[in-house]
């Protein structure tokens, strides 16, 4: 088998190994239904990895069912409660021993580590002694984490019936030193809080960054010069550079859908307004006017929109216009102040921070600004970003004294709070999409 992107692994399923061709005729079946508040998670059991170094197949298994666990969809069941305790991907279950046991979803997987990780998954539906999903994968050797996050997707994939997001990153602000004087640098980690990097040393405040679509750029406020400005970091090489040279602070960047574009905030003779330009530079487009605040732009899934904040009206409220510009119409109406809004990849919600009657909430609406909920409410709590399915949100929140900031997932019904282990106090968090 050749080496596999993410995205042709799944394309592709399985590319030979006719012991996991079965059919799919159990997913039907076993779909869980992702939907309301009052939803309990899917119980399903996941025996160790087999393979000839048993420590690493327990320590893929382990990441599969931290991953899972951690979505609220699914409940790993005790792997030492299991009847069988390794996973035989070749064979198909003793489906009256799994019944027998109470388990309805079943996950049978295989791991080798040598030139490079080759690994296997299958996913069964005992009640229906059918299997639901068959795929293989391999990566490079460096790669055994995100293996088992790629294997933890094509499960949630095959059982709650939308793309995972486990196989991504997170860019942040990672914040060290006492309160009153913090080092601020951004870091990036594996979205379960691993594989820690840093991309700035610290000597210059970097706030806000932003991934671009294709994985390899974030756009972030910099600080170097004095006042911030919006700079572009390429992860691959290391490489950056100042993205535009106007008024006196530009700030709060946020790349298009397609990756061609920034839109940002200009302060300028007392006035903020949004403007966006190409990635290679040239001439910036003015698309808000006035003597508002506005900033906080982010662009609709299918480029057409940009949400933004600005209190034109008198107190920061969330507004809509076209994304080359134009007239705006509001969209929040409750009670507080409304910003950081964010839009989701699937183009149903947007997220957003509200401040009202002491308190911070993170909370979400539709594009047309109905149906606002409210997910989460603390002292201090900002700064929404999206897992690429949709589904997720993460956000940081400080409790305040002499504490800093963590970071933190709920899910779009409310539930599912998390904390994301970080080395650092963190802020400020963006989401990837799905890696390659």
């Amino acid at each position: 088998m050749t080496l596999l992107t993410r995205r042709n692994a799944i394309k592709l399923g399985l590319a030979g190994g006719a012991a996991l061709a079965a059919s799919n005729t159990a997913m039907a079946q076993l779909q869980i239904l992702v939907e309301g508040a009052n939803f309990q998670p899917l119980p399903i059991a996941i025996p160790n990895f087999a393979s000839s170094d048993p420590t690493f197949g327990k320590e893929i298994a382990d990441i599969v069912r931290a991953n899972l666990r951690r979505s609220g969809l699914f409940l790993p069941l005790d792997p030492a409660s299991l009847p069988v305790q390794v996973g035989d991907v070749n064979n198909t279950p003793d489906f009256a021993t799994w019944r027998t046991a109470n388990v309805d979803a079943l996950v049978m997987g295989s791991v080798e580590r040598g030139g490079q990780i080759s690994s296997s998954v299958r996913v069964w539906d005992t009640q229906q002694a059918a299997q639901v999903v068959g795929k293989s994968y391999n990566t490079d050797p460096n790669s055994s984490r995100r293996v088992a996050h790629i294997i933890s997707d094509a499960i949630y994939e095959s059982l709650a019936g939308e793309s995972g997001y486990f196989d991504t990153r997170v860019v942040y602000v990672a914040e060290s030193g006492p309160k009153a004087n913090r080092v601020k640098r951004l870091a990036i980690m594996d979205q379960d809080g691993a594989n820690v990097q840093y991309l700035t040393d610290g000597r210059t405040l970097a706030l806000t960054p932003r991934f671009s679509p294709n994985n390899d750029m974030v756009t972030y406020m910099n600080f170097e010069e004095g006042n911030p400005q919006v700079y572009l970091l390429q992860l691959s090489t290391g490489q950056q550079q100042r993205l535009a040279s106007l008024g006196a602070m530009t700030f709060a960047p946020r790349f298009s859908p397609d990756g061609q574009r920034v839109a940002f905030s200009v302060e300028q003779n007392g006035a903020t307004n949004i403007y966006s330009i190409g990635v290679g530079g040239g001439q910036p487009t003015q698309l808000t006017s006035g003597a508002a605040i506005d900033t906080g732009p982010s662009y609709s899934p299918d480029g057409s929109r940009i949400v933004f904040e600005s209190d034109r009206g008198g107190s920061p409220q969330l507004y809509m216009m076209g994304a080359s510009g134009g007239q705006a119409q509001r969209i929040s109406f409750g009670q507080g102040i409304y910003s950081t809004p964010v839009w989701s990849p699937k183009g149903d919600l947007i997220a957003f921070t509200r401040m009202s009657g002491g308190q911070f909430n993170i909370g979400i609406m539709k594009p047309d600004g109905s149906g606002e909920r409210l997910l989460y409410s603390s002292y201090h709590a900002e700064g929404p970003t999206w897992a690429p399915n949709g589904r997720v949100i993460m956000f940081f929140q400080d409790p305040g004294g002499n504490d800093g900031p963590k970071l933190q997932t709920v899910d779009i019904w409310g539930r599912n709070l998390q904390t994301i282990p970080t080395e650092s106090y963190a802020s400020d968090p963006a989401w990837s999409p799905l890696r390659m």
